[in-house]
């Protein structure tokens, strides 16, 4: 990168891309100033939506306007091609992947060969997509860092709130023995709501109409979403290489408001709870649902919001918490990765 220019091959269109696209624009002339670098998307590869490679810079403004009026990229206005997301990243002469696909909870894929593939072509990666990290973090590092390239994925758990850098920046010496945390929001707002007499199914409804629960909410509501950032901060935090399949998980569709009132009862609430540790040198994860008492600082953790208790062999127990994050708080994972990366240039 001598000659001080960032080219991004961004890999999905969703929410999360379009609003970091948003922020490239916003902070544009701030980023060349701050940091020398010209930061240009020039590949676009979108499940749905069309690809775009333009060597000279996307026009994100144009993209971003095609996709709200007309759901796909405006054949003909750009340079869109027709290419499988694979040949994009071998032909983008990008020198940054950023991976933003689907999340494949069952085996990281096809995320997985998107990043092996950029590592292959000297691109350093930043992904938002957990699934690599919860299925094949070791190797995926390996690589990296046999090319000497960078990897980065900050905002695969807990949106942009900094629990990766956290620990590796600002608790040096320290030793990670457990974690424990609050980190679905679909199924933390769920409780909430059937706290306050709603039923589970209009829960999820409601869940539904503010955007944050999928079409189907199998995977938040049966622990598999959990289970993955479990396997993700065991990996990273531990050093393990676990996956969430290894993860012991149960979710919520058993909880009845039977059980909602029996909580209340005992002064408690019902909180579906990710654990990691080290027992006998074998990682151990669980996801499940549990009482926590009204006055532990869990309880009050409300909505979307998360927790995530990280306890060390130095520092005893730190925690840290994210206040119902919209989108924004995602894109900003990966606009704070992308800082990261050139301040590490």
């Amino acid at each position: 990168m001598s000659d001080k220019g960032i080219n991004i091959c961004l890999v999905g269109f969703g929410n999360a891309a379009q609003e970091f696209c948003r922020m490239l624009i916003t902070k544009n002339a701030e980023l060349k100033a701050s940091t020398g670098y010209e930061i240009k998307v020039t590949a676009i590869a979108g499940r749905s939506k069309g690809a775009i490679i333009n060597p000279k810079g996307i026009d994100l403004e144009k993209a971003l306007s095609d996709v709200k009026h007309t759901g796909n990229f405006d054949v003909g206005a750009q340079d869109t091609v027709n290419m499988e997301t694979l040949q994009i990243i071998q032909n983008c002469s990008a020198n940054v992947l950023v991976e933003l696909s689907t999340l494949s909870i069952y085996d990281g894929e096809p995320a997985i060969t998107h990043i092996e593939t950029a590592f292959e072509r000297g691109m350093h990666v930043i992904t938002g997509n957990k699934g690599p990290i919860a299925w094949k973090y070791q190797k995926l590092r390996h690589n990296s860092k046999e090319r000497g390239l960078q990897f980065l994925y900050e905002t695969t758990v807990m949106d942009g709130t900094p629990v990766f850098n956290f620990v590796k920046y600002t608790l040096p010496g320290c030793k990670v023995l457990s974690f424990r945390g609050i980190l679905n929001s679909t199924t933390n707002f769920v409780l909430e709501e059937m706290e306050k007499g709603n039923s589970y199914e209009d829960a999820i409804k409601e869940a539904k109409r503010r955007g944050f629960a999928e079409e189907n909410p199998s995977m938040d509501i049966d622990g598999w979403d959990a289970a993955a950032k479990t396997a993700a901060l065991l990996n990273v935090l531990m050093d393990t290489n676990v996956n969430p399949t290894e993860i012991d998980r149960q979710g919520i569709v058993h909880i009845t408001s039977k059980d909602i009132e029996e909580a209340k009862e005992k002064q408690c609430k019902i909180k579906l709870i990710c654990e990691g540790c080290i027992e006998d040198n074998k990682a151990i994860g669980r996801v499940y649902p549990v009482y926590v008492k009204n006055n532990d600082v869990f309880s009050n953790i409300d909505a979307t919001s998360s927790i995530l208790g990280i306890t060390t062999d130095l520092m005893g127990e730190v925690q840290i918490i994210e206040k119902n994050p919209e989108i924004q708080q995602t894109a900003y994972g990966i606009y704070s990765d992308l800082l990261t990366l050139i301040k590490n240039l």
